[in-house]
């Protein structure tokens, strides 16, 4: 049985983050290197998702409750992972005060977000040409 682990890491000290979204979304999707490092990484909460202790998975949560930048290696895809790398973000969210998350979900990952309790908040669009949709999540109140 895999062992899996998600835990909140520092952007500055954790190579992984960046290896696993170059991988991702620079060489696998053609995002432009330039539209994929940005700013918003020196001040976001990165979480790192392991598999038998080696790097597999990624998201990044913004103070305004957005969550960006998901992404699993090929190899983690398939097996549930995405689901608890996002459950951990938003349970994080929810300790932190946070009442509604929002997100850019590519078009191929809507149900993925759905089945999370996301809803769509927006047309259509392209993001790096990638359709994506706008997402929300309101958590739920005591």
């Amino acid at each position: 049985m895999n062992k899996t682990h998600v835990r909140i890491v520092d952007w500055v000290g954790t190579e992984a983050l960046r290896t696993i979204r170059q991988q991702v979304f620079i060489d696998e999707q053609q995002v432009p290197p330039e539209l994929e490092w940005d700013a918003e990484d020196a001040q976001a909460t990165h979480f790192l998702l392991t598999l038998d202790q080696h790097p597999a998975g990624t998201a990044r949560l913004l103070a305004d409750g957005h969550i960006g930048r998901v992404a699993l290696l090929p190899q983690a895809r398939g097996q549930g992972l995405g689901r608890q790398l996002m459950l951990a973000v938003m349970e994080h969210a929810r300790q932190q005060g946070l009442t509604r998350l929002e997100l850019s979900a590519q078009t191929h990952a809507l149900a993925f977000y759905r089945q999370l309790g996301f809803v769509p908040c927006s047309n259509v669009y392209l993001d790096a040409g990638i359709p994506h949709q706008s997402m929300r999540w309101d958590l739920p109140t005591a």
